[in-house]
C-alpha cells in the first residue's frame, strides 16, 4: 500500500501513466523516456495492463525494471472481466516479486483467456476479490467526471463507484477531462454520498490534432467547443508543433487551477512520450507548486 500512503502524507504531486510497447525492440527508446521523467520525481506511476500473452508478460517486466532499477512505486492496472481467480492470483503475485503492492483495479473489455464462469464481471468484483484475499494489496479505481460510457445515468454511475470505494479501493483516479469543473462536480458529488476518498484527476497534454481526435474517439472524453477550436486554430496557423504550445499552455493552466482549487495532485497520460511532461512539470515548479 505505497501509493495510497504516500498519497496521504503528500501534497501537491504529480504522477504519470505509461503504457509498455508491444514491441521489445522499442523498449531501449521507451526506458529512455521513463527515465527522464523518473528523475522528475513522480509520486509513482501507472503500468497499463496488457490482457494475456505476452502483452500481460511485458507488463509484469516493464514494472519489474521501473521498480527495480529506477526506483519508482509502480501502480499496476489489472483487468477482470473474464478473469479466472488463478490468473488474478498469479499476476498479483507476481507483482509482489517485482516490490509491486499497488494495482489499479478496472474492469476491461474482455480478455484472451477470457472464461465464461468467471466470477468478474466488474472493478467492484476485483476489488471486493483482493481486498480479502490480498488485503496487503493498495487499491485504486478508475473514476469518470462524465460518467462511464456505459451506465445509464450520472447518477447511477456515482453509486456504482461509491460501490467500488465501500468495498476496499483507497483513491480514484479520473478518466482525462478538459473542464476542471466537471472533476470538481464529480469529486463533491462523491464527498455527498459518503465517499471521501482521494480522487486524483487524470490530465492529457495535448501534442497534436490527430492524437486528440483519436484520443476522443478511443474513450469519448468530451471536449469543450471553444478548446477544440482553438487546436484546430493553432494547428492551421503552425501545424502541430503550434498545437503541442497551445496543448502545453492550456495544461499548464489546467493542472495550476486543479491544484489551487484543492485537488490533490494530478495523474498525466504521457501517451509514452517525455518532452511535453518534462517541460510542463519544470514549468510548475518553477512556480512552485511542486517541491
Amino acid at each position: 500500500m505505497q501509493v495510497v500512503r504516500n498519497i496521504q502524507e503528500t501534497d501537491r504531486f504529480f504522477s504519470f501513466e505509461f503504457f509498455p510497447p508491444k514491441d521489445k525492440e522499442t523498449w531501449p527508446a521507451f526506458m529512455e523516456k521513463a527515465g527522464r521523467l523518473a528523475d522528475l520525481g513522480p509520486l509513482f506511476v501507472s503500468v497499463t495492463y496488457g490482457a494475456g500473452g505476452s502483452s500481460h508478460d511485458n507488463s509484469l517486466e516493464i514494472c519489474g525494471i521501473l521498480k527495480g532499477e529506477m526506483g519508482i512505486d509502480i501502480l499496476a492496472h489489472l483487468t477482470c472481466v473474464g478473469a479466472g481467480e488463478k490468473s488474478i492470483d498469479r499476476f498479483i503475485d507476481r507483482l509482489g516479486e517485482c516490490g509491486v503492492s499497488d494495482i489499479l483495479a478496472l474492469g476491461g473489455d474482455g480478455r484472451a483467456e477470457e472464461d465464461a464462469s468467471s466470477r468478474f464481471s466488474h472493478a467492484c468484483d476485483l476489488v471486493e476479490y483482493v481486498n480479502e484475499k490480498f488485503p496487503s494489496i493498495g487499491l485504486g479505481v478508475a473514476g469518470y467526471p462524465g460518467a462511464h460510457p456505459e451506465s445509464p445515468s450520472v447518477e447511477q454511475d456515482l453509486n456504482w463507484h461509491c460501490g467500488k470505494l465501500a468495498k476496499g479501493a483507497d483513491f480514484t483516479v479520473t478518466q482525462l477531462f478538459f473542464d476542471n469543473r466537471r472533476y470538481f462536480d464529480y469529486a463533491d458529488r462523491l464527498s455527498g454520498l459518503g465517499a471521501h476518498a482521494p480522487v486524483i484527476p487524470g490530465v492529457l497534454p495535448i501534442r497534436s490534432l490527430a492524437s486528440l481526435r483519436r484520443i476522443m474517439s478511443l474513450c469519448g472524453a468530451a471536449i469543450p467547443g471553444d478548446l477544440y477550436c482553438g487546436v484546430e486554430k493553432a494547428f492551421g496557423q503552425g501545424g502541430d508543433e503550434a498545437v503541442m504550445e497551445f496543448g502545453f499552455d492550456f495544461a499548464r493552466r489546467q493542472i495550476a487551477d486543479l491544484l489551487d482549487k484543492g485537488a490533490p495532485g494530478v495523474h498525466i497520460y504521457t501517451l509514452n512520450q517525455a518532452d511535453l511532461c518534462e517541460r510542463l512539470i519544470g514549468s510548475l515548479k518553477d512556480d512552485g507548486y511542486f517541491s
